[in-house]
């Protein structure tokens, strides 16, 4: 999600409630529901990658039959928009959270598991308090716990339902969770030199509350991230344009960044970073905001606006899946670019913006 930048209330704690009847019976009947959504995907879709429909392009890093089968379960209607604190967001999480064992991640060093749950007060006066979750996971480097880490991200929350209408967010951000997991299990796979940080990010939507609890949580380490690398719409291009911002923050990562478009499988431009693009200026306008603000170089991956977005038609069909792939392989390439040069980009954090100076995020 991206665009207009609000105020939101501070997070605080409140003691949960015993689940009512009626509440419980819904939970149980939408996570059948999502859970026979998994099993008719998996019956259907095809077995091997020649077989994916609308892909010319053979992925050299990514397991693309994996990545749009999460990317069409991520945006059914039985998940009914992924809002944050509703059943739909919490199967999400659940495929998302099975995906990350599946691959091999360990949970964050320090910890037993990926789920890091943290308060959401709603902006109506008369609404309950609801429970966020982050999914964390760690793919450790060739010297684990020692020098700079990646942090990548991405956030799997969406909309819900408005005026009877699901807001399924096929790309937005379906796309850029089931990357975050496809460039993670190239990783998981294929060591990399440093440790990077898996974090599928939850109320992006309303905030991006779920990066602003990632970027406090004890443990995390934030002091050790060098950079951070997210994803929010990668699906969805026409033109074949995939865009990469935050080189004008940190000038040091245009030749880096130059170096993955050259050799990249989509038109991999540079922008929607300077303070002169106004509106299309995209340095606040997702999680990577925080990071951002936190003093941390950003690179921040996504496509321009298309007639799906934020609107119901943000559906699994109008994704155009060549590019898809070819992108997720792209985030693999410049992620590898990244960690060859880690330490050096780890000298160019900043001091953090002042906290009153800090928006707390995106307008729905």
């Amino acid at each position: 999600m991206r665009r207009r930048v609000l105020w939101v209330k501070g997070l605080k704690a409140y003691e949960s409630e015993p689940m009512p009847w009626k509440t419980w019976k819904r939970d149980m009947t939408l996570g059948a529901l999502a859970l026979l959504v998994l099993i008719t995907g998996w019956l259907l879709w095809p077995k091997d990658e020649e077989a994916l429909p609308g892909i010319s392009y053979r992925p050299v890093y990514v397991d693309a039959r994996e990545m749009l089968h999460l990317t069409q379960v991520l945006s059914s209607d039985a998940l009914a928009g992924r809002a944050s604190g509703t059943p739909g967001n919490e199967a999400a999480r659940g495929f998302i959270h099975k995906r990350f064992e599946e691959i091999g991640l360990l949970p964050l060093p320090g910890f037993s598991a990926y789920t890091h749950t943290f308060p959401i007060v709603p902006r109506e006066a008369d609404a309950d308090p609801i429970i966020g979750a982050n999914l964390v996971g760690f793919i450790p480097g060739r010297t684990p716990g020692e020098g700079p880490a990646l942090l990548i991200t991405a956030h799997y929350d969406h909309l819900g339902i408005r005026e009877g209408e699901i807001y399924n967010g096929a790309d937005d951000n379906a796309s850029g969770a089931s990357a975050l997991v496809a460039v993670a299990e190239y990783f998981a796979l294929h060591r990399p030199r440093h440790d990077m940080i898996i974090a599928a990010l939850d109320a992006e939507e309303i905030g991006l509350l779920g990066a602003r609890a990632l970027a406090r949580m004890e443990g995390l380490g934030l002091s050790r991230v060098a950079l951070n690398m997210n994803f929010d719409m990668v699906g969805r291009s026409e033109a074949g344009e995939l865009y990469v911002a935050g080189t004008y923050h940190t000038p040091q990562l245009v030749p880096v960044m130059e170096a993955v478009a050259e050799g990249a499988p989509v038109t991999l431009l540079l922008g929607h970073d300077r303070p002169e693009d106004g509106p299309n200026d995209w340095t606040l306008q997702s999680d990577h905001g925080v990071f951002h603000q936190a003093g941390l170089p950003i690179l921040y991956f996504g496509v321009e606006d298309h007639p799906g977005y934020h609107q119901p038609s943000d559906e699994f069909d109008a994704l155009t899946l060549d590019f898809f792939v070819r992108a997720a392989d792209t985030l693999v390439m410049a992620a590898l670019a990244v960690d060859g040069e880690l330490p050096q980009i780890h000298t160019l954090r900043r001091s953090p913006a002042p906290e009153a100076d800090q928006p707390e995020g995106n307008a729905p």
